[in-house]
């Protein structure tokens, strides 16, 4: 698939998730956000040192402030992304609570006045997710395009929910896929082209 018939496919599928997601309500959203959490804490120890990089949550995405925040306390910087200009890569600034925020694309805050920061590792939410770890975003290209022009390439978790899940999202050559993705159901290891289920996240486990 290819071309315009790919562009009214991912936008019909982008709706259809998107509108999945917030029909789950609350309490399993926050459910979720417990198990993501968890598995995110102990299956990647990794992030509570460096720089953490994710998204403010819109439309019952997955809301990393509550891991960030336990991550700050173990001594990790946090950041946001921001948009600089249409079509050009993102950059990532220090956030954590007093910095200020203004609203960007999307109504999504970002913040104004802070650092710029190299992410070590970046959480992703995916409104769609393959079996080869390929990402369904919002159809702008921002990350594909920033993990591309990174001289540093960091660790990139794609966090989503099974109701999430495609055989395919049709990658184009420009698509990149995650590093790993971890849903409430537990994480997944990109291996050979395709993602493997590891399981729930334990602590001591290697992932």
């Amino acid at each position: 698939m290819h071309g315009d018939e790919l562009k009214r496919w991912r936008s019909a599928e982008r709706a259809r998730l998107v509108a999945a997601r917030e029909a789950l309500g609350r309490e399993k959203l926050e459910s979720c956000r417990l198990h993501i959490d968890r598995h995110l804490e102990q299956g990647f120890p990794a992030l509570s040192r460096g720089t953490l990089a994710f998204c403010w949550p819109i439309r019952g995405e997955y809301d990393a402030r509550h891991l960030a925040r336990t991550l700050r306390e173990r001594g990790a910087l946090t950041a946001l992304p921001v948009v600089v200009a249409p079509r050009t890569p993102l950059v990532f600034r220090e956030w954590h609570p007093g910095v200020a925020l203004a609203e960007g694309p999307l109504a999504i805050p970002y913040p104004v006045e802070s650092r710029e920061l190299l992410p070590d590792h970046v959480l992703l939410p995916m409104n769609g997710w393959d079996e080869s770890g390929y990402r369904l975003g919002y159809g702008a290209g921002y990350f594909d395009r920033t993990l591309a022009a990174l001289q540093r390439r960091p660790l990139v978790i794609g966090v989503s929910y099974e109701i999430a899940r495609l055989p395919t999202i049709y990658p184009q050559s420009w698509d990149i896929p995650m590093d790993w993705v971890v849903t409430e159901r537990g994480v997944y290891r990109r291996e050979s082209g395709r993602l493997a289920f590891v399981g729930p996240a334990v602590p001591g486990q290697r992932l």
